[in-house]
């Protein structure tokens, strides 16, 4: 049976990290804080008996039930290395704050927070050493965090800080590392040329906002020091002895156009690349979403499977529970 919580998702945009978490075996009793109100749609749409609290600004600990974790992926603009760094002084980065003042206040069995690998080195690491020590001044709980990537278990390059915070001595074992083999990479797959499977990587652009394709490539076996050759938009692959341990120099580097060409990605590839079901952004619960807003949503996401990922070492560490 999975552990029954009551989660405060603050700042939850279309539900990555509740979704997540039941996923990890987690059943999840929600109340969500967003101000965004595509963001708000799609989240009552797809957890129909979640409880908006409104903006973190308002909530108070004291009105709310027993909280067992609380999430949050606060606005991360101010620390990225694509904006202008204002770091803890920025306006929007600094709400980090009233979740900090929620945690004092509903005293959680563990807490998440995630955010851009810029906050290691905003403000020369000061900012991050004055979150770290925020966290500690709350009293009682453990803390780890981890540079985790999306890519070790989807195909997006997508480096987030992951900090949790846990009551407890930590006996029963660590949350963190999570390495790369804890996620098996999924494949998307593209077109068929014999037996050569073409394979498309994304990646999040520098300000989290957008997900685009950035390159399309397969690895071809051939006789040479690597053993392989790349194939890209451009080259011209020749199989006519498919068979043959000899052969080198299959690919024909920029001279025929056989691989497709990037182009933008659907909402429902942005959807999966952040692992979410398709369509999860589609409809709202006052009806269909621009794909504008879908495109902004699912950039702002946190990734389900790496939040699923941690969920089941919270599990197990904060609960005792085996997935």
């Amino acid at each position: 049976m999975g552990v029954k919580i009551n989660l405060l998702d603050l700042f939850s945009g279309i539900g990555g990290f509740h979704l997540g978490l039941e996923r990890s075996g987690f059943k999840i009793n929600s109340y969500n804080s967003e101000i965004d109100k595509y963001a708000i749609q799609v989240y009552k749409h797809n957890f129909k008996d979640s409880t908006y609290v409104g903006s973190v600004t308002d909530i108070q600990g004291g009105e709310l039930p027993r909280i067992n974790g609380i999430t949050f992926g606060s606005p991360c603009q101010d620390f990225s290395l694509a904006g202008k760094r204002r770091g803890m002084s920025g306006e929007r980065s600094s709400l980090i704050l009233e979740a900090i003042r929620l945690i004092k206040e509903c005293r959680p069995d563990f807490f998440i927070w995630e955010n851009v690998k810029g906050t290691f080195s905003s403000n020369n690491r000061q900012d991050f050493a004055a979150i770290l020590q925020a966290f500690a001044n709350i009293g009682g709980y453990r803390l780890e965090w981890q540079l985790l990537n999306t890519k070790w278990f989807l195909p997006q390059n997508r480096e987030r800080v992951y900090l949790v915070g846990y009551l407890g001595d930590g006996s029963r074992g660590q949350i963190f590392p999570i390495g790369e083999s804890s996620g098996k990479v999924n494949e998307l797959q593209g077109q068929q040329a014999n037996t050569c499977t073409l394979t498309t990587r994304y990646e999040a652009t520098g300000n989290g906002s957008y997900i685009t394709e950035r390159k399309q490539y397969a690895q071809i076996k051939t006789n040479n020091s690597k053993g392989f050759e790349t194939i890209t938009e451009g080259d011209s692959l020749n199989y006519s002895n498919p068979n043959s341990k000899t052969r080198r120099g299959r690919v024909g580097k920029g001279v025929a156009q056989i691989v497709n060409a990037i182009r933008r990605l659907t909402p429902i590839e942005c959807e999966r690349l952040q692992g979410f079901p398709d369509n999860w952004t589609q409809e709202g619960v006052n009806g269909p979403i621009s794909d504008t807003q879908r495109y902004k949503m699912c950039g702002n996401a946190v990734t389900v499977d790496v939040v699923k990922a941690v969920g089941e070492r919270i599990k197990d560490v904060v609960y005792g529970k085996k997935t």
